[in-house]
């Protein structure tokens, strides 16, 4: 799976974390009195709009009374969801820096206006998840569970709220989790005919064109996909993630790690075997929490790298924010990187 803050930390280990007891019971009570206060006007609204109903990547049939308006989401999704004017209650994931300001993977969501019930890995405050008396839970899928979710409390999140996953890992590429979020926008009442939605659309086809011309005009550009961490760095393979299973199949050659560790995503190198595999470009992980070029500097290996050399490093998106705007823009991004790369390997 994608290499997450926390885990890049612990050589990508995956641990437990605990949740509060007796949210459901304490939910339900919440439930019990609202019945008792007597059916409001949203109560009616929801009954007129009828039951709703979702089959989600991991082939589930989520269903709710009505269509869910108290959404919680991972915070890559809900960005995705704003951006087809889809608002959600709270998110976990992270959403927030150090110093305030909004992470990569929040996108265009304004942040002040979410609750924020975990921002890092492993991280999910079970109780203000309940007292937002959630409709639906949203998430991506990198593996068949719940992108975010922790393992150890996950139980009782499951009991608060239906929740629907779209799959960005694995066999699916970048146009069917694009195609697939659009869905759940839609089912959630997001208008897709809309200008904004339409033209972002357009923009994407049009910007996968453009890497299709780059691969074309400048041929033989080999692109490695790293992620640097205080002792290893991770280079992945194209064949189990979203974007860079579409990425190659507009034409772009990536290096091809031999030795992936389990799960299938990455091989993971020492510092000192880091120039293992030579190539013209680097794609570099963004996310917070992860060395950029600036703490690179230090690492020998790293520097000696040819596409190092060359300064030809451009910002990986890790974990794509799955909305026909944001998409469009970093396959912009890789055209652009592409038809600037000289061969040096």
């Amino acid at each position: 799976m994608p290499k997450s803050r926390s885990s890049l930390l612990t050589r990508r280990g995956l641990i437990a974390a605990g949740g509060a007891l007796g949210l459901v019971a304490a939910l339900s009570a919440c439930g019990a009195d609202t019945a008792k206060d007597g059916a409001g006007e949203a109560d009616k609204a929801a009954a007129a709009s009828g039951p709703w109903t979702f089959k989600d990547d991991l082939g589930k049939d989520v269903s709710a009374q009505s269509t869910p308006k108290n959404i919680v989401a991972f915070t890559g999704t809900a960005a995705a969801l704003h951006d087809y004017g889809v608002s959600v209650k709270g998110v976990f994931g992270p959403t927030k820096t150090a110093d305030g300001k909004p992470d990569v993977q929040a996108g265009s969501m304004d942040i002040s206006q979410v609750q924020i019930l975990g921002n890092v890995y492993d991280e999910f405050n079970v109780e203000k998840y309940a007292s937002l008396q959630p409709d639906l839970l949203v998430t991506n899928s990198w593996d068949g569970s719940y992108w975010y979710v922790p393992e150890a409390s996950k139980d009782k999140i499951m009991k608060l709220a239906p929740a629907a996953a779209i799959k960005v890992g694995g066999d699916v590429s970048m146009d069917k989790a694009l195609a697939r979020t659009a869905d759940l926008a839609k089912a959630l009442g997001a208008d897709m005919s809309a200008k904004k939605t339409v033209d972002a659309k357009a923009r994407f086809e049009a910007a996968s064109a453009k890497v299709r011309e780059a691969t074309k005009a400048n041929p033989g550009i080999k692109v490695l996909v790293g992620s640097g961490a205080a002792d290893l760095f991770y280079v992945s393979t194209p064949k189990t993630s979203a974007d860079l299973k579409y990425f190659e199949s507009l034409g772009v050659e990536f290096v091809a790690p031999d030795k992936l560790d389990e799960g299938g995503f990455f091989e993971s190198l020492s510092w000192e075997n880091a120039g293992k595999y030579q190539a013209d470009l680097v794609l570099l992980d963004n996310r917070t929490g992860t060395l950029q070029p600036k703490d690179l500097a230090a690492k020998p290996t790293w520097t000696r790298m040819p596409a190092v050399k060359a300064g030809q490093i451009t910002p990986r998106v890790t974990e794509p924010i799955f909305s026909y705007e944001k998409c469009a823009q970093l396959l912009e991004d890789l055209a652009k990187a592409i038809q600037g790369a000289k061969k040096v390997s």
